[in-house]
């Protein structure tokens, strides 16, 4: 009697579910969020299940590697609503392995309790919103929790999940290299295995870019903003914490697994209002985004099944520009053979070997990669590579 084999695995897959709700919006953010209000979180999850069906459809033989609630603020989900998603996705996909489960949360809702809660639901990585570990830039970038709170959520969060990142902003106005330096060593000194260190920007449509235009705020100038990035990857480097992408430093075995599906050009499902995702069915790449407003994103999904605005196949050439934008963000770098499936021609050769000549990339039989000088220069790289 033949004996049947087990399907084999199919391309590995994250999975993006985006809560777009905060108490309040920070003046530097430029997220698809909106203020919360009292609501129906069983209903509300009850759309992200039937998008998530919508789009196994695309993805039935994928294999599932990631979970990610990001947000607006996910530590405002109810446990219980978490845990029901959780199941639910494990449930459509193959997962042979461990799953990275991640879910965003600020210091305000990471109370031992609560996160408790959250790791009983299946949640097995926190990503705590920290972002200053002094009062008065928390408060000047309008967080709602203190420096104190911000240190008990980290120790509560390390006593209840196996792996935990925190994010800070550096950048931020008045803000000096020394005092960037004392904060980091404050951080480093809590033995994080993650540490994701933005650079603030300030994005079009924010509260700090209408500041900006007043005259009423100013951030450090470029020349500064180079000396806290070297000063950050030097400092984290010493503590035993890689660079492994331009803004992110982990220990061995601490990356993110959800971030690198991105930064690989993997692929990924986008559920929630806003959310993008990649997708591979058929033969080809497929770029989706979903409606933006939570009320339309909610009666699109009630009428159709989804809220996809779009869904968009993707050329070679947009495959190609997609790769070098996100694969040259890592340390690990690009598979050439990559390169070379979208574009025959490969890259231009005097402009690698300029690129080369000056430090900036590196390359070898099977990869292209950035040096550390050439990430903290990514996007002149970028721009002669992709022009």
């Amino acid at each position: 009697m033949a004996v049947s084999q087990p399907a084999k695995p199919g391309p590995d897959l994250g999975v993006y579910l985006h809560w777009p709700f905060c108490q309040a919006i920070c003046p530097y953010c430029d997220f698809n969020v909106i203020r919360a209000r009292p609501m129906d979180q069983v209903a509300w999850a009850e759309h992200y299940v039937r998008e998530l069906n919508h789009f196994h459809e695309f993805t039935p033989h994928h294999t599932l590697r990631s979970i990610f609630f990001g947000g607006g603020t996910p530590s405002l989900m109810q446990p219980e609503i978490v845990g029901l998603l959780i199941d639910h996705i494990k449930s459509l996909w193959q997962a042979p392995g461990a799953v990275e489960v991640s879910l965003e949360a600020n210091p305000s809702d990471a109370s031992a309790p609560i996160l408790s809660g959250f790791a009983n639901a299946g949640v097995n990585r926190l990503s705590l919103g920290v972002q200053a570990l002094n009062d008065s830039d928390l408060k000047g970038l309008g967080r709602w929790h203190t420096s104190a709170q911000a240190l008990k959520a980290i120790e509560h969060a390390k006593a209840i999940f196996p792996s935990v990142s925190f994010d800070l902003i550096y950048g931020r106005p008045g803000q000096t290299l020394d005092a960037w330096e004392t904060e980091l060593a404050q951080a480093l000194a809590l033995a994080p295995d993650h540490l994701s260190l933005y650079q603030l920007t300030i994005e079009p449509g924010t509260a700090f870019e209408r500041a900006q235009a007043r005259g009423r705020l100013i951030v450090p100038e470029e020349d500064d903003m180079a000396g806290f990035y070297e000063t950050a990857g030097a400092l984290c480097a010493k503590a035993g914490l890689d660079a492994y992408e331009v803004s992110n430093h982990a220990r061995p075995g601490a990356a993110c697994a959800h971030n690198l599906i991105y930064w690989r050009c993997g692929d990924y499902i986008g559920v929630g209002p806003g959310a993008h995702g990649r997708l591979s069915a058929d033969g080809q790449r497929y770029a989706t985004v979903a409606i933006k407003k939570p009320k339309e994103w909610a009666a699109s999904v009630e009428r159709h099944g989804h809220g996809r605005a779009n869904m968009e196949a993707l050329d070679k050439k947009d495959q190609l520009t997609e790769l070098l934008l996100m694969g040259l963000r890592v340390q690990e770098g690009v598979d050439l053979a990559r390169v070379q499936a979208l574009s025959p021609g490969g890259l231009e050769r005097n402009i690698m070997g300029d690129l080369q000549s000056a430090g900036l990339i590196a390359t070898d039989a099977l990869k292209i990669r950035t040096t550390q000088k050439g990430r903290a220069v990514l996007n002149a790289v970028l721009e002669r590579l992709l022009n």
